[in-house]
């Protein structure tokens, strides 16, 4: 099981599907490391040199923004988006789907589990409410 970027991928699978637990780097990243870096795409985590791997750092370090970094970005992103009060930040802030989506229905994962809104029929749990 290699470690690259802090991230143990798994050394079973085929090298450019093992990148992609990295996170930043999506089928297409992948597929474009392991061609410029010259290694055979069948080959698995495993069977990678030590000098292939720092290669392989070396190359997403010096082209891409991944993990800690991009983690930093994007929350700093979302952070700002809600400070100026932009609609998007304001979804957000809300956790509420933020790229259009209807929330009549559907939407369960941004909202989560339905809560029921509406009159209490039980004249004790009213009183209870009341109080």
């Amino acid at each position: 099981m290699p470690r690259l970027m802090g991230v143990d991928v798994p050394g079973k699978k085929r090298t450019s599907y093992a990148l992609q637990y990295i996170h930043g780097i999506g089928p297409k990243r992948a597929h474009d490391i392991v061609e410029t870096c010259k290694i055979d795409p069948a080959r698995k985590a495993d069977d990678l040199t030590p000098d292939e791997i720092r290669h392989i750092v070396a190359f997403i370090q010096e082209h891409y923004q991944v993990e800690g970094d991009l983690r930093r970005k994007v929350s700093g992103d979302i952070r700002r988006l809600i400070s100026i009060g932009s609609y998007r930040g304001t979804r957000h802030k809300r956790g509420l789907p933020a790229r259009g989506q209807r929330t009549r229905t559907n939407a369960r994962t941004r909202k989560g589990a339905k809560k029921t809104v509406g009159a209490v029929r039980n004249k004790e749990a009213r009183k209870a409410l009341a109080k």
